[in-house]
Parts: C-alpha cells; sequence; structure tokens
C-alpha cells in the first residue's frame, strides 16, 4: 500500500492512538516512517508561507506546506476519532488488560527497531542520550499530578505544553494534561462553552505545535542520530505507563463523573491479581505478540515502499 492511500491509513493509526490516553500519535509517525515528513511539513508554516499566502501564490503555499499529505493525514486521523472512539472506549472499560498488553508489545517492539535502524553503532553522546530518554518518560510515568495552572494564562501554557506531546513519541497530550492538573479545567471549559478559555488552549496548542515542530525539525537535520535516540529513549521509557498491570495511587472526576487514574505504579500480575483484578496473563502475551507481529508486518510494508 503506497501513495495517499498510504498516508490516509497511517492517519487512521495516528488518530487510533491518540483516542487512547497514554500512547501518542506521535508514536505511530515515528514506527510508519513518516516522521520526519511530518514534521518537515509543520515547520514549513513560516513568514514565507504567509507571504506567499498574502500574494495568493496558492500553488506554491500548498507545496511548501506539503498540503496533500497533510490532507491525506488529517483526513485519516478524523476518520479514526469519529469511526473508532467509542470501540476504543469499550475496550478500555471492559479490556484494558489486553488493550494495554497490544500497545506495550507495539511500544516494545518500535523501540528495539528504532535501535537497530538508528543506533547500530552508536557512540557516547547518543548513549546518554538514551538513557535520558528513557529516564525522562519513566519520571513523567509514575509523576503525580500537579496543581492547577489558573486563569487563561494557564489554559495558554496548557496547550502550548500538551500539544508538545503530540509529537513526540511515547508521551500522551492528555496525560501531560492531568499532570499539569488541567485536565479536568479543560475539560469543564469544553462542556460548558468558556470561549475565552477554549480561545486560549487552542491559540497555544497552535503556538507550540509550530514551535516545538520547527526545533524538532531543526535538531533532527543537525543531530540526527543523537535525538532519535533521545526518542527511541522515550518510546522505551513509555512501556512503564503501558504496562498492563498497575496499582492506582490517585485518580480524578473525568468529565463523565468516573475517576480516572492519574498516577499509577507498574506491579507484577500476581500482585495485580491479589488486589482484586484479573491479570489475563495468556491473553496479555497473544495481545502483545499481535502488537509484536504488526509492527514486523508495518516494517516490512514501509520497506517495500521504498523499493
Amino acid at each position: 500500500m503506497s501513495g495517499w492511500l498510504g498516508i490516509y491509513v497511517r492517519g487512521i493509526a495516528m488518530g487510533a492512538a491518540d483516542i487512547v490516553p497514554g500512547v501518542s500519535g506521535g508514536t505511530v509517525a515515528l514506527i510508519t516512517g513518516i516522521y520526519d515528513r511530518l514534521l518537515a511539513a509543520l515547520a514549513s508554516v513560516d513568514v514565507r508561507l504567509l507571504r506567499l499566502v498574502l500574494q495568493r501564490r496558492w500553488r506554491d503555499a500548498w507545496q511548501q506546506v506539503d498540503g496533500s499529505f497533510l490532507i491525506a493525514l488529517l483526513a485519516g486521523v478524523v476518520t479514526a476519532i469519529v469511526a473508532l472512539a467509542n470501540v476504543i472506549a469499550w475496550l478500555l472499560q471492559q479490556y484494558p488488560e489486553l488493550l494495554w498488553s497490544f500497545f506495550f508489545g507495539l511500544v516494545a517492539a518500535s523501540s528495539v527497531y528504532l535501535a537497530h535502524q538508528e543506533l547500530d553503532r552508536p557512540r557516547m553522546v547518543e548513549g546518554v542520550a538514551l538513557l535520558f530518554g528513557c529516564v525522562a518518560a519513566i519520571l513523567i510515568a509514575l509523576a503525580p499530578a500537579g496543581g492547577f495552572l489558573p486563569g487563561v494564562m494557564g489554559f495558554f501554557l496548557a496547550g502550548s505544553i500538551a500539544i508538545c506531546a503530540m509529537i513526540l513519541p511515547g508521551i500522551s497530550g492528555s496525560f501531560i494534561l492531568l499532570l499539569l492538573g488541567m485536565y479536568q479545567p479543560v475539560i469543564s471549559a469544553l462542556t460548558e462553552l468558556r470561549l475565552i478559555e477554549l480561545l486560549a488552549f487552542v491559540v497555544g496548542c497552535g503556538l507550540g505545535l509550530l514551535l516545538f515542530s520547527r526545533l524538532l525539525h531543526w535538531l533532527l537535520e543537525r543531530y540526527r542520530h543523537s535525538v532519535m535516540s533521545l526518542l527511541t529513549g522515550f518510546l522505551a521509557g513509555s512501556l512503564v505507563a503501558l504496562w498492563p498491570w498497575q496499582h492506582t495511587l490517585s485518580t480524578v472526576l473525568d468529565r463523565h463523573g468516573e475517576m480516572r487514574p492519574v498516577q499509577q505504579m507498574p506491579i507484577g500480575p500476581w500482585r495485580y491479581a491479589a488486589e482484586g483484578g484479573d491479570p489475563q496473563i495468556l491473553g496479555c502475551l497473544l495481545a502483545a505478540g499481535v502488537g509484536v507481529m504488526i509492527i514486523i508486518a508495518t516494517h516490512r510494508w514501509v520497506v517495500a515502499g521504498r523499493d
């Protein structure tokens, strides 16, 4: 599968990942080989693009932002959110251990694949970057929720920080909002249509996405191996958050009136069972195996598309 249909399918996979708390669409972009192109397209939104638009040079502006690629990708993301949101929400409620195991296998295999592809003969600096990324992701995953950031500026800062997680593999934007103590305030602003706060959040998201994508693109062009080592470390460290058996330390009330975990600690399946959960060890192993097989198949698909 190649061309725009392939981009559309990748968008569906990114959208499906973004629906799940703790999983980033950036992870899927990295796995499926479009991460560099996505960053380049986002980073191309600059003064030159504005000049082209003001001059009504639509074709040149479209080509600069790789418009066909972005539209196909966005269409896939929207399709996934519309079609799969209820399905994944149901799976999270009914079979959370199996779903997390699937993503654990997916991300674990992706980490190995990226390390093999990008870090064939790592130097000291790549090793340090890998370790730093891994430790940073683990600390984020285990961190307690922070305090509420008050006012319009709080919404702006929350948006600018959380959106960066969207293009960072291994880190979820919704999870960052939870850590900042802004998940419930943002949801409340959405349900109550507090337009000023929502506008501040959206502007923060837009500014954060444009600036951070440009920074990442610039770093990848100049320090690719070190940056890829860091991102691989993020992926590997995020496995702590994707571990299917978790002990909840603190929760928050979500928009549906249900308690949602904001700080968890990975535990063994036997302790999970002792605490009243059903570890479903065999099912989890099979689900993780499916995730691994998907990465192997995706790798072959990407390689075949390049040949």
